[in-house]
């Protein structure tokens, strides 16, 4: 846990799209909530279930080596990452991103804060 002044100072570096190299290391719940990602800052990152495929055997594993993109930072102290990988995506993840967040692409190198 950080304080709010160094989340702030973190998220002031952040840029949706940026990526980072992180590895997995917990998947609670597979199929269920999500897994959380080691990018090597003192937040964790955290890809939500709504990004994954259903199929919860296409999911990353614990261990797992990949580049994730900023995909949201808020008041929560984690960094919501996706994937790089398809692989690891919804198989719908283009109709997802139109009808829930339409300006990603546009979205992408701007400042998180």
């Amino acid at each position: 846990m950080v304080t709010d002044a160094e989340w702030a100072r973190i998220r002031e570096d952040l840029c949706f799209g940026q990526v980072f190299r992180g590895t997995v290391v917990k998947v609670p719940r597979p199929g269920a909530i999500g897994f959380f990602v080691d990018i090597g800052l003192d937040v964790g990152g955290f890809v939500d279930v709504l990004l994954l495929p259903e199929q919860e055997e296409r999911w990353p594993v614990e261990g797992t080596v990949a580049d994730f993109e900023v995909w949201w930072a808020d008041s929560r102290q984690q960094i919501r990452l996706k994937p790089s990988d398809p692989r690891y995506l919804r198989e719908d993840f283009a109709d997802f991103v139109a009808r829930v967040r339409p300006s990603w692409p546009s979205d992408i190198g701007r400042p998180v804060a």
